[in-house]
């Protein structure tokens, strides 16, 4: 990045909400919470995904194809090697990054990244194990299918539940009907074994016509998922088309309905369906037209911040803004949107320390949420 760019991102952070005050930016509920915004890095290039390590390192992705480390305060110039061929097509590219939760005693971290086929490819699972800035022992687990030359769609967020069971997710890949179709891993929740091994007790290892991986179908895009650390609830942000995005609760074995069922449009307006919701499908906790295109879901749980414990906090790309949704139970009672138009928003994540931690892309930022005292 040139001088005049890293110039205009300091600037820009430094002098539009170097303190914020979340009433001033409050379109649904009001929260007297007030926070300061710490940069601590610029210059990424569209960052996707963070993980904390044991030693106090921040990894982040880039969904070029490259891992940074932050580390003692500052972003490593050189990103890690080691990493697999990436297909770094549309909206793909090397996407999350997930530690396995016993990785002090195995040391797995855990990668979701487009691999390549020919002239094609699709979402992949792969893990390693880093020394010092190289990767070694790296291991494709899991891959897609199809391959398709198609740019878009590709998911996709990596959680581990407390039986250290892998999920990930992966888009329709740009073709709506497929997501419909169980032959195919397009548009799913996908549950294995840490190892990429398929759990005998997925819902549909017995039936024929479904791929044995298969935990849910029927999604469009989701790009944020977590499971809720009280209740075991699974929680997955979903894009919609124009409009229509969703929040949606995870469970085992069902259909989310696209393109079947929507409350959004194609991007031209013409109607996708007459049907927001069918019998036999799950509809969303709650959606949003016009689209906020919700991406990344973190929770927050941290004494820090006493008036969000318990609230999900989403990403928002085109609406430029981090949304704070208030849940009781399974339902959404209110919403907050903070940082309106600082950027677009790609992850929230609390750290160890209990702050909050985000990145963002144009411009491409690392900074935390630090509550004024």
């Amino acid at each position: 990045m040139g001088t005049l760019a890293r110039i205009t991102i300091l600037l820009f952070t430094a002098f539009t909400i170097l303190s914020c005050d979340t009433q001033n930016h409050n379109k649904d509920v009001n929260s007297s919470l007030r926070f300061s915004v710490d940069t601590l890095a610029t210059g990424l290039e569209h960052p996707w995904g963070m993980e904390f390590l044991p030693d106090g390192r921040v990894l982040i992705t880039e969904r070029p194809g490259r891992l940074r480390v932050w580390e003692n305060g500052e972003l490593r110039e050189q990103p890690v090697s080691g990493l697999p061929e990436i297909w770094a097509h549309g909206q793909g590219g090397l996407l999350d990054v997930v530690r396995h939760p016993d990785y002090e005693e195995n040391g797995w971290l855990y990668f979701v990244y487009t691999a390549p086929g020919p002239d094609a490819g699709n979402t992949t699972i792969g893990r390693g194990r880093l020394q010092e800035d190289h990767l070694t022992d790296f291991e494709e687990i899991f891959q897609g299918h199809p391959l398709a030359p198609a740019g878009q769609h590709f998911g996709s967020r990596i959680v581990f539940d407390d039986q250290n069971y892998l999920f990930t997710t992966i888009g329709d890949r740009g073709d709506m009907d497929t997501a419909q179709e169980a032959d195919n891993h397009n548009g799913t929740v996908i549950r294995l074994f840490d190892d990429g091994s398929i759990p005998p007790d997925n819902p549909f290892v017995d039936s024929p016509d479904t791929l044995p991986e298969i935990w849910t179908l029927g999604h469009r895009n989701i790009q944020g998922m977590i499971i809720h650390p009280e209740t075991g609830d699974m929680w997955a942000t979903e894009h919609g088309p124009k409009g229509g995005d969703e929040l949606n609760i995870i469970f085992k074995g069902e259909n989310y309905g696209w393109p079947l069922a929507t409350f959004g449009l194609n991007y031209d307006g013409t109607i996708i369906t007459p049907d927001s919701t069918l019998p036999g499908k799950i509809p969303p906790v709650t959606h949003w037209t016009p689209a906020i295109a919700p991406c990344g879901l973190g929770i927050v749980t941290s004494d820090k911040y006493p008036e969000w414990q318990g609230d999900l906090m989403i990403g928002s790309l085109v609406a430029r803004h981090i949304h704070r949704v208030v849940i009781e139970g399974r339902e959404v009672a209110d919403t907050e949107r903070l940082l309106e138009g600082f950027a677009r928003f790609r992850l929230i994540q609390q750290g160890p320390d209990g702050y909050l931690y985000v990145v963002t892309e144009d411009p491409g930022l690392f900074f935390r949420l630090v509550p004024d005292e």
